[in-house]
Parts: structure tokens; C-alpha cells; sequence
């Protein structure tokens, strides 16, 4: 019987720079954030005709408009030429995409660098107690692939927390609820703890969650040891053979 040979697991290397360009992104959209909610342009108004506003179903439906309302902030920014933030380029993600929004920033050193990052944008709310408890955040096969073609992706979690109330207009009968963004938090997904880092294995390939978006410590890692982390997982679930299965499907193994 012809014997098959010995499959080696590809490692891809990041740049050295990598942690200070996450950090630099990071960093920028912290600023961003923050200096909006200071301002007070932290806020999305809903008006309706109806006497009352379902508050618990409004959070429900909060996802998109504080996605919406990021990508605008984004937009505001970077179309003023020049911004302190060094912000050169936004786009909204496509429908299938992992991510939210693609931030492009450009970092002045020596020499210009130019970082591109993907944000997956997660709302949750201030007065719903398990809010925020482990959220999918993106397929294992998929994020893998994307580490595996780019050993410098960075992919960003922006959680932003918001609060819901309404009042009626005397005058014009009208309902007016606002939503407003009240706090956030900034992590890179490859530097999220192994304790913080969970792996449902009920949708797909399975599915990395955070436990809870608003308490996340960091542990420093290679692309490479983030890659065998997230194999570990997916094989203490399904076992190495669905493993190598998927591994030479997505020709992860030379």
C-alpha cells in the first residue's frame, strides 16, 4: 500500500512591526471613539408615531444602527483631509464578510507606513445584564484562512455600549428615542486571552466567541501559536481527523 507523505503545517510569520501597528490602531480608533462620546455626537435618534418605544426590542434591533453610526463617525473623520487621527481611507464591509468596517491609517516613522485594519463592530447594551456574554465574533476555517494569506491581518473588535430611552414631543406627539453610545472597548483579536477566547462548535466550522466583551484581558501571541491555539480547539471538539480533513481542504499542510 502506497503510504502517504508526512504533511507539514504551514507557519506564517508576521512582521516584526506587527504589535506596534495594532497598537497604533488601536490606539487611533480609542481617540476617535472617545472624543465623539466626550463631544456628545454619541447619538442616533429614532422618531415614531407609536405612544410608547419598546426599549428591550429596540435593543434587540441595535446592532446595525450602532454599526451604522460608526461607519458614519469613521466617514466624518476621514473626509476631513489632514485629520490628527491619520485616518487616510474607510469602507463598509460586504454582506459575507467577517468584518464591519476596513480602516486604513497612515503611521508617520522614518518612513510613511501604511496599516490597514477590519473591524467587527458589537453593540451591547448598558441596562441588559447578559449583554455582551459571548458574542460570535467569526468563523475558525475563515479567520485561519485570512491569517494564513496575510500573516499581518489585523482583525479588531470594537464594542461599543449604549443606553436606550425615549420622551414624546408635546407639540408633535412624536416619540423620540435615542440610543447613545455611552462606553467602548478596543481588542485585537489574535492578542485576546486564552480564558477570554471560546470556540462553539454548533455553527459551521464553529464559531470564536468572547465570554464577556466587556472584561477581556490580553496575552501576547505569534500568528503562528494563535494558529495551533485555535486548532487545539477546534480538534479537542471534533478530533484530528475533521482536522487534517479541513487542514488539507484549505490547504493549510504542504
Amino acid at each position: 500500500m502506497r503510504k502517504r507523505k508526512k504533511l507539514i503545517l504551514k507557519s506564517p510569520k508576521e512582521t516584526p512591526g506587527y504589535k506596534a501597528w495594532s497598537d497604533y490602531v488601536r490606539t487611533k480608533i480609542s481617540g476617535i471613539i472617545e472624543n465623539s462620546i466626550e463631544e456628545g455626537n454619541n447619538k442616533i435618534y429614532i422618531y415614531t408615531n407609536l405612544k410608547s418605544l419598546p426599549l428591550e426590542n429596540i435593543n434587540k434591533v441595535a446592532g446595525p444602527f450602532v454599526e451604522a453610526w460608526a461607519l458614519e463617525l469613521f466617514e466624518c473623520i476621514v473626509d476631513n483631509e489632514g485629520n490628527e487621527y491619520k485616518l487616510i481611507n474607510v469602507e463598509a464591509g460586504k454582506r459575507l464578510d467577517a468584518f464591519d468596517i476596513v480602516l486604513q491609517f497612515k503611521r508617520e516613522t522614518e518612513k510613511a507606513e501604511y496599516i490597514t485594519s477590519h473591524v467587527d463592530v458589537k453593540a451591547t447594551a448598558e441596562d441588559i445584564a447578559t449583554s455582551g456574554r459571548s458574542p460570535n465574533i467569526t468563523s475558525y476555517a475563515r479567520i485561519r484562512n485570512e491569517y494564513l494569506k496575510d500573516p499581518d491581518y489585523i482583525f479588531i473588535v470594537l464594542s461599543l455600549k449604549h443606553k436606550v430611552y425615549s420622551e414624546r414631543n408635546k407639540k408633535t406627539k412624536m416619540v423620540q428615542g435615542t440610543m447613545e453610545v455611552v462606553s467602548f472597548s478596543v481588542y485585537d483579536l489574535k492578542f485576546v486571552s486564552s480564558a477570554d477566547l471560546s470556540y462553539n462548535p454548533a455553527l459551521g466550522y464553529g464559531q470564536l466567541q468572547i465570554r464577556d466583551i466587556h472584561y477581556v484581558t490580553e496575552e501576547i501571541r505569534t500568528v503562528d501559536e494563535f494558529l495551533r491555539f485555535l486548532d487545539a480547539k477546534y480538534i479537542k471538539t471534533h478530533g484530528e481527523k475533521k482536522w487534517l480533513e479541513l487542514a488539507i481542504k484549505n490547504e493549510w499542510v504542504k
